[in-house]
């Protein structure tokens, strides 16, 4: 394992220790047994309890079920096992985030719902893309909230990378056409814009969020070429509906959850990738800019029952 993937797992696993200590908690109490009926039902109530849904949960058990039914298994072939079957469903959304070169600047879109950590998600993908050699911008499309022009702008400051700001109660829609316009003329790789979190059930305020992406259009008929939902795991299952919403609205293409650090629902995720399978980029484990680690199924998988980077 390279230096860079173990600490990939330490920051999962630590972001993840709650979800982690209720649901491997759980398997351990279960003990050395068979896996019959009243054992199962057992293991899916936990899984539905770390949040990864009645259905979801109902499939990783069935195939646990099938997997080893003819002796007792410990404490950890059960981890292994269920870790197994929660990799299968997250696999096909692990997908590392990219810029295509040929769309100059390449337009992403942040969007969610306020205190989704969406603003400092936006900065820290700033970093990262300025790090990998990226010449980025950005722009404070979150005008109804003085305090989230301020953040930007300071995280502008932080990664060395220019925002394009006017003052609270300016028009979202027309920040994001003129921050199009300066990436264009200052010849920017990407172009990250940052709008007002709003309620995924509020009309009027969607209504606005497709007000910018019309405007985008105006300049670049293929733009946004990328839509960021950036989801607050702490929410659990109304992050369901978020994505609904989102992704009817703004054509969401990948998702990023936030708050890993806190929360006892990271198995949200899972009953997402399995209802939406809407590629994952990154995973919140913290509040330094390195927190924002790219998804990597495995690692999440095993971080979510608690089961070390080396367990075979």
């Amino acid at each position: 394992m390279s230096a860079n993937e173990a600490g990939l797992w330490r920051r999962m696993a630590v972001g993840l220790a709650r979800t982690a200590s209720r649901l491997g908690d759980g398997i351990a109490q279960l003990g050395r047994r068979r896996l019959d009926k009243a054992t199962l039902q057992t293991l899916e109530d936990l899984l539905i309890e770390a949040d990864l849904g009645t259905a979801t949960a109902e499939k990783i058990v069935a195939a646990v079920g099938k997997a080893r039914p003819d002796r007792e298994l410990g404490e950890e072939e059960i981890k292994s096992l269920v870790a197994k079957e929660i990799e299968t469903i997250l696999a096909p959304v692990e997908k590392p985030f990219s810029v295509d070169a040929s769309k100059k600047p390449f337009v992403v879109l942040g969007v969610g719902v306020n205190g989704s950590g969406k603003t400092t998600t936006l900065g820290k993908l700033a970093a990262r893309l300025q790090a990998d050699g990226h010449r980025a911008i950005l722009a404070a499309a979150d005008t109804f909230r003085a305090a989230a022009i301020e953040q930007l702008v300071l995280w502008g400051e932080r990664v060395d990378t220019p925002v394009v700001a006017k003052a609270h109660g300016a028009d979202s829609a027309g920040v994001a056409f003129e921050a199009l316009e300066r990436a264009r003329a200052e010849q920017r790789d990407v172009l990250l814009v940052d709008t007002a979190g709003r309620l995924q059930n509020k009309a009027a305020l969607m209504g606005e969020l497709e007000k910018i992406v019309r405007v985008l259009k105006k300049l670049d008929a293929t733009a946004p070429h990328a839509v960021l939902l950036v989801l607050d795991a702490t929410v659990g299952q109304n992050a369901l509906s978020q994505v609904e919403a989102f992704a009817k609205t703004a054509g969401v293409t990948g998702i990023a959850l936030t708050k890993l650090d806190g929360t006892a629902k990271g198995g949200i995720l899972v009953a997402i990738a399995a209802r939406f399978e809407l590629p994952v980029h990154f995973v919140g484990v913290g509040e330094a800019a390195e927190d924002l680690a790219p998804f990597d199924a495995r690692t999440f998988s095993r971080a979510i029952v608690g089961l070390g980077d080396s367990a075979p």
